[in-house]
């Protein structure tokens, strides 16, 4: 009986170890998002960084914006004052980076 029980609790402890240890082995996109966006000087907050390349994207699928260029105008609209044209062109590459790597092929036409 109280091998069973020994048994048991090491199965279990070791199930929560392996899903503990696991968890931070998954890369969140936000993050590496947001850490693509920094290493081109662009910052602001995560989370609103993160919805404009997803809606940047969005906008691609739903053909809102039809090429690049419409959807480059979109993100410099919507970041700070003072972001060069520059920025926002790499904020586009980004966001396709992690959010729609598909439509990457729009940047070179």
């Amino acid at each position: 009986m109280l091998r069973t029980k020994l048994a048991v609790l090491t199965a279990g402890v070791a199930s929560v170890a392996a899903m503990v240890l696991a968890a931070p082995a998954q890369a969140d996109p936000d993050t590496e998002f947001a850490r693509e966006l920094h290493s081109y000087g662009i910052y602001g907050q995560r989370d609103f960084n993160a919805w404009i390349g997803k809606i940047a994207c969005k906008r691609l699928d739903r053909g809102i914006d039809h090429t690049a260029r419409d959807s480059a105008k979109f993100v410099a609209d919507q970041l700070q004052r003072g972001t060069s044209t520059e920025q926002a062109w790499q904020f586009l590459a980004a966001a396709m980076n992690h959010y729609c790597p598909d439509k990457r092929v729009l940047l070179t036409q």
